[in-house]
């Protein structure tokens, strides 16, 4: 009937057994009948919304050809865009008027929205860490309000990007004694949103990792979070402080404060000859400009102090010539998002897209910009497989007293994190010791699809991919050249292991030329990814 053969009939079924008694068989008897198209599609009943509103959702129309499932989702949309509107106990039936002689059929969909109707009370269970008030700042369906089954939906979403919950489940009962009211329940399994670790990760590029961190998530189970790290390694010695208050104004305004010290051996990282001994603090606040869309602006005082070998590039000696060895720097780094993801975590479904501006203010010993433009798609192919696609763009220079942006600020691809199969940072320019040195221009992009292990599909803390990665950096804009974009194909999984993720992948990279630090396997344990 999916197929216009609306008098679709089965005639008769019969069974019988083969001579040696070892199978069956089964013949079913049909008649198919003749095919008919829609001639006309008509709402009627009594139409609290506007039919305008309503005929965008219908999944058939006159000329098409019958189908049943067409008819069905039709019924579905429409009471989804009453349940929208406060009739969430509205009814929708299918009234089909069938011509035997032209082989059409006109199709009525009678409404009957009933009451509108009121949510009441808005109730939580399972929450015994995470306080009230952190779950409803999340809410888009208000007590009080008119039910809307959008709005609700969107509310447990909201409550799942949080982190702090394995699932939220919601029920929506009628409130005894009346006909106009009901209560939403939202009923959650919290999950462990701190922890404190201390240990050994390791990693191709960084070597042997000592971490010890204290992260807390949901600080109190008021939503706020805390992070007090360590991290030492022969690329990088970093000690950092975080504080942020999602939750800083009743309007949904965030602020976040922080300090760090960072010493990072570029060459242990397989870049140039240099290291930088930065100590800096930062503060931040951000601010929703709609559901979907938030800004965010971050000023910075940084105070780096560079070191250089004798056995240092020509650029990196002409720059210490130039400009010297010692810098301070107030920095701003104004973003926009336009985030849809179901979860921050192994999204299924939405994208991300965001831009952001990084800027040394003016008479700061360090002048330049730095402008990044991140673009991420999450398309479920079913409930285990999902397509996710990726582009990353970068560009940077210097102005004032810099011609071009710092060597140490550069942009920089290669690895896990970028362009797998190459290896980290390598990607790009070298300086006169041929030795990466990164550029001012950055293009990368992915592609995979993501299921969990076999065997293991429940799981939320395993992802493998097969993916397609492509990418490199560039002295300038000016610089790319399509025929030098490296590129791999391969097999990737990531692991939310206790002492931190871990991501391996085995790629197999073409296009790549003479010099190129190819690696086809690579991993990282207990460092961000």
């Amino acid at each position: 009937q999916d197929r216009g053969y609306i008098n679709f009939n089965v005639d008769s079924t019969q069974v019988s057994i083969t001579p040696n008694k070892k199978d069956i068989y089964l013949t079913i008897n049909i008649s198919e009948g003749e095919q008919y198209k829609v001639r006309e599609v008509r709402l009627s009943g009594e139409m609290v919304v506007p039919a305008e509103q309503l005929f965008p959702g219908f999944q058939i129309n006159a000329g098409d050809v019958f189908s049943r499932k067409k008819v069905t989702e039709t019924v579905t949309r429409i009471s989804d865009s009453l349940g929208n509107e406060g009739y969430a106990f509205a009814n929708v039936n299918t009234v089909p008027d069938i011509d035997e002689k032209t082989r059409e059929v006109d199709l009525t969909f009678f409404v009957d929205p009933g009451k509108r109707v009121y949510v009441r009370r808005v109730n939580f269970a399972g929450n015994s860490k995470t306080r009230d008030e952190v779950l409803r700042q999340e809410l888009r369906q208000m007590e009080g309000g008119w039910f809307s089954a959008a709005k609700v939906e969107r509310s447990r979403t909201r409550l799942q990007r949080l982190g702090f919950f394995q699932e939220v489940n919601i029920e929506t009962p009628a409130v005894p004694d009346t006909t106009d009211q009901v209560d939403v329940d939202y009923s959650v399994t919290e999950q462990p949103s701190g922890s404190i670790s201390a240990g050994l990760g390791f990693s191709q590029t960084s070597g042997l990792i000592l971490n010890g961190s204290i992260t807390q998530n949901n600080f109190l189970g008021s939503g706020r979070r805390l992070s007090l790290a360590l991290n030492n390694s022969t690329v990088t010695r970093l000690f950092s402080f975080s504080y942020t208050n999602p939750y800083y104004t009743v309007d949904g305004i965030s602020r976040g404060f922080g300090a760090f010290s960072r010493k990072t051996n570029a060459r242990s990282a397989n870049i140039a000859d240099y290291t930088t001994d930065t100590l800096g603090g930062n503060i931040s606040y951000g601010f929703p400009v709609s559901e979907f869309n938030s800004v965010n602006f971050t000023v910075e005082a940084e105070s780096l102090k560079l070191d250089v070998s004798s056995f240092a590039s020509l650029q990196i000696q002409d720059f210490i010539v130039q400009h010297g060895e010692d810098f301070k720097s107030l920095g701003l780094t104004t973003s926009f998002a336009h985030d849809t993801r179901n979860r921050r975590i192994f999204p299924s479904e939405g994208g991300l897209r965001r831009i952001s501006l990084e800027t040394k203010v003016p008479g700061s010993e360090l002048e330049y910009y730095k402008a990044t433009l991140v673009l991420q798609q999450y398309v479920p192919l079913t409930r285990l497989f999902t397509f996710h696609g990726k582009i990353d763009v970068g560009y940077g220079d210097g102005y004032g007293d810099f011609d071009e942006m710092p060597f140490f600020k550069n942009f920089f691809a290669g690895g896990v994190r970028s362009v797998r199969g190459y290896q980290d940072f390598t990607l790009g320019p070298r300086d006169s010791r041929n030795r990466p040195i990164g550029g001012n221009f950055k293009t990368t992009s992915r592609m995979e699809i993501q299921f969990p292990p076999p065997f293991m599909t429940e799981t939320k803390a395993v992802r493998l991919s097969l993916f397609y990665d492509a990418g490199n950096v560039f002295a300038g804009a000016e610089d790319w050249v399509v025929s030098d974009i490296r590129m791999a194909v391969g097999l990737g999984a990531t692991w939310l292991s206790p002492v931190g993720p871990l991501a391996v992948s085995v790629a197999q990279p073409f296009n790549n030329q003479s010099g190129d630090r190819v690696q086809q396997f690579q991993f990282t344990l207990g460092a961000g990814f």
